[in-house]
């Protein structure tokens, strides 16, 4: 079986939910709102950019989730998943992994944003498997710490790699889709890279190297 990987944010959703589950608690009142909407605006635009500490970042956006239980976290997950997600699901991406499901591909969502926020999406497209930055849980409390590789940049092929040995999977014949050049070193490992809605960086070097140019949106 030949593996169809999808980034997450801007990808198969038409936003980022890392960013909108910020929002949420900036809307929701849960943290500071001048100080943690600024802070999640600047992240954003520096992960956009290129130019984001993804261990900065985590230090920020891993910290509310240790003020709540899981039971807490669950149910305001699942307002979140009502208010900002469902909407955002594209209808073209859902398409497009069930024309790989249709081949008999194992289908992968791969993602920076970590697993707390993205495993209840991951479930809702119904894909194979979610690989996603790991939050640290101890005694089932988040501890606002990164368990292992952040799953971001060349991160993804290091947690692809470290799954695929644990699988009879390879990257033969496999297809990637991301909007992103933050990813561009994992679409450089696939067979068939795609380029979905894509950033300008990541679009350019798409033309260049005729690489598939599409849209979900």
């Amino acid at each position: 079986m030949a593996l169809a990987l999808f980034d997450l944010d801007n990808t198969l959703l038409s936003n980022d939910s890392d960013f909108l589950w910020g929002c949420f608690l900036v809307d929701k009142g849960l943290v500071d709102k001048t100080t943690y909407d600024e802070a999640n605006q600047r992240f954003y635009t520096e992960y956009k950019q290129g130019t984001l500490d993804i261990f900065e970042f985590l230090a920020f956006s891993l910290q509310p989730l240790t003020q709540f239980s899981r039971d807490e976290l669950k149910t305001l997950h699942n307002e979140f998943m009502e208010k900002h997600i469902n909407g955002a699901m594209t209808t073209k991406g859902i398409a497009q992994i069930q024309y790989h499901r249709d081949k008999g591909d194992t289908i992968v969502i791969i993602t920076a944003t970590n697993s707390f926020v993205t495993g209840p999406i991951a479930k809702a497209f119904n894909v194979d498997k979610l690989i996603a930055t790991e939050p640290e849980i101890i005694e089932d409390k988040y501890t606002g710490q990164v368990t292992g590789t952040p799953c971001f940049q060349g991160g993804k092929i290091t947690r692809l790699n470290q799954w695929l040995e644990s699988t009879t999977h390879s990257l033969k014949n496999s297809t990637f889709y991301s909007d992103s050049h933050n990813d561009l070193a994992l679409l450089e490992q696939v067979t068939t890279p795609v380029a979905v809605d894509p950033d300008d960086e990541l679009k350019a070097i798409a033309l260049e190297r005729n690489w598939t140019i599409c849209s979900f949106r």
